[in-house]
């Protein structure tokens, strides 16, 4: 009996310890990570998958994997954004890195800001004027049904 309530208690432990970062508050008003400024001349950011590399639950809605065709088109504007799903915290940098894997067709804060970013690019704002909506939260007005038609 000793011994079970000896393991509960390191299980418990161990919960709480891995979980810590997680557990905080998304409205504590910090700002995710992101880049001040476009990547350095010379610079290669990683690639934005293609649509043709999404699969299965990444691609079941035409809004998943059109998400990545419009990434595609500025990426060194997703490198100056923050992304409120707060993925910074697993080593993203930016909301350029939720479109380099998957994570980005999983996520709807990622999708809607990503629509946001380029609906707003095309209207011809800079990444510093995207990124002060973004942190204003006007990408949580983006429904993602109808963006899957943004050329």
């Amino acid at each position: 009996m000793c011994k079970r309530g000896l393991v509960l208690s390191v299980v418990v432990a161990l919960v709480m310890l891995v979980s810590g970062p997680w557990s905080l508050s998304q409205d504590e008003g910090q700002v995710p990570a992101f880049n001040a400024g476009p990547p350095p001349k010379g610079t290669k950011l990683p690639a934005i998958l293609t649509k043709d590399q999404l699969w299965g639950p990444d691609a079941q809605n035409p809004f998943q994997t059109h998400a990545y065709e419009l990434a595609a088109k500025i990426p060194n504007v997703l490198h100056q954004q923050p992304c409120y799903c707060y993925c910074d915290r697993m080593g993203h940098n930016s909301l350029h890195s939720c479109f380099e894997n998957t994570h980005g067709a999983q996520c709807a804060t990622c999708l809607k800001e990503l629509y946001y970013a380029y609906a707003q690019t095309k209207q011809g704002k800079t990444a510093r004027q995207v990124r002060q909506g973004i942190i204003k939260g006007d990408w949580k007005q983006v429904n993602l049904e109808t963006s899957a038609t943004l050329n």
